[in-house]
């Protein structure tokens, strides 16, 4: 990819941590960026933000942001103050950022060309930070403000992908109003739903990630708990039927002639969990199958499909689009992710692995890309 003209070498914001129950996985995904950026090109400014919202200082130290004796980091753990305050102004004309502590002159920490996301859920890849980014005219890794909330949001996700025609499985919402205003409507809109596609259902917050708060109910018996863990991360829930048959992701990245999928990858049956939930996924390394055991035809079709999602929801930079192939031979897609885990047993940057393109590599790629790529409507 062409490089930067100017003399000085891009300096980058790697920005994690974040307000979202996926605080830690951030942190965790971090780590392995600013370990794979290439020094020689990028200068690197780690900012953290702490589950309260605060932009912190960070130290530049990726050995601390792993997972380490099953136990999570925190941004408040590398933090180099407890009440130190970055600040990136809202204004196009100036990207210096500053450093505020109370009772000190504030420091200049010079100008930020880009900004490298790596925040989950809520706050962060639901097109709230790429909002205030547009506001303050830098570039940033990723999709824009509209295909991030999109993508955060599986209601509408599943909405904007049957509109162009992309198969989706049967799901059924439960608004915030609709709880509030009438909780016993509301439990018996899930209950006529399993009626019509049977136990067991998928019961989730509509706008969270990493499999937080989801849970497989097998009958009534357990179904307020399920609603009640998953509202604990979002008021508004999503209720799936399930959907028999294998878990099949693929990688999408925008090139310059656009964008293009990675070979699949399989999440094989987890024999130690009900299901792919956040435990298997990053406390006990679930390992996926890369690439996944398909036909050429499957492996094209699913592709085709991954790239269809990546333009209905008008996404840039990167996706992982996650599929179920049921029994019956046909593709389902189940989401995507505008910010998938870079963690070094995330699906995504294997996938491209595997594809020729390198864990460097990608993570060059996506800063060229978003340095050559306008703010603003485009």
């Amino acid at each position: 990819m062409s490089s930067q003209t100017s003399s000085h070498k891009p300096r980058v914001a790697v920005v994690f941590g974040g307000r979202s129950s996926e605080h830690a996985i951030s942190v965790v995904t971090a780590g392995a960026v600013l370990r794979a950026i290439d020094r020689d090109k990028y200068d690197v400014l780690p900012i953290g933000i702490t589950t309260d919202g605060r932009w912190a200082l960070t130290a530049d130290d990726p050995e601390r942001m792993a997972i380490t004796d099953r136990r999570l980091p925190s941004v408040a753990e590398l933090a180099e103050s407890t009440e130190g305050a970055v600040v990136l102004p809202v204004d196009p004309s100036n990207r210096e950022v500053v450093y505020t502590e109370p009772g000190a002159v504030p420091k200049a920490l010079g100008e930020v060309d880009v900004v490298f996301p790596v925040l989950h859920g809520p706050y962060g890849e639901d097109g709230t930070l790429q909002g205030l980014l547009e506001l303050s005219g830098v570039p940033y890794v990723g999709s824009g403000v509209l295909a991030s909330a999109v993508g955060q949001d599986k209601d509408y996700m599943k909405r904007v992908f049957t509109s162009f025609g992309l198969p989706v499985g049967p799901y059924e919402v439960i608004r915030p109003r609709e709880w509030e205003k009438d909780p016993s409507a509301a439990r018996k809109k899930i209950v006529d739903f399993a009626a019509e596609h049977g136990w067991p259902l998928f019961v989730k917050p509509a706008r969270a990630g990493s499999s937080m708060g989801i849970s497989k109910v097998d009958g009534l018996a357990a179904l307020d708990e399920a609603i009640e863990e998953a509202r604990r991360h979002d008021p508004k829930i999503l209720v799936e039927s399930l959907l028999s048959g294998r878990e099949i992701e693929c990688g999408v990245l925008e090139f310059e002639d656009g964008p293009r999928a990675s070979v699949p990858a399989e999440i094989p049956p987890v024999t130690a969990h009900d299901f792919y939930d956040f435990e298997a996924k990053y406390i006990d390394s679930a390992a996926g199958i890369v690439p996944a055991p398909l036909t050429a035809e499957q492996t094209a079709q699913v592709q085709e499909l991954a790239v269809a999602a990546f333009e209905a929801a008008s996404c840039e930079g990167l996706v992982r689009a996650d599929f179920f192939l049921q029994d019956n031979g046909e593709f389902v897609i189940n989401e995507i992710n505008t910010l998938p885990g870079f963690t070094p047993i995330s699906m995504y940057p294997r996938m491209w692995q595997e594809s020729g393109v390198s864990y460097p590599e990608l993570i060059d790629r996506l800063l060229e890309a978003a340095l050559q790529r306008s703010t603003g409507l485009r």
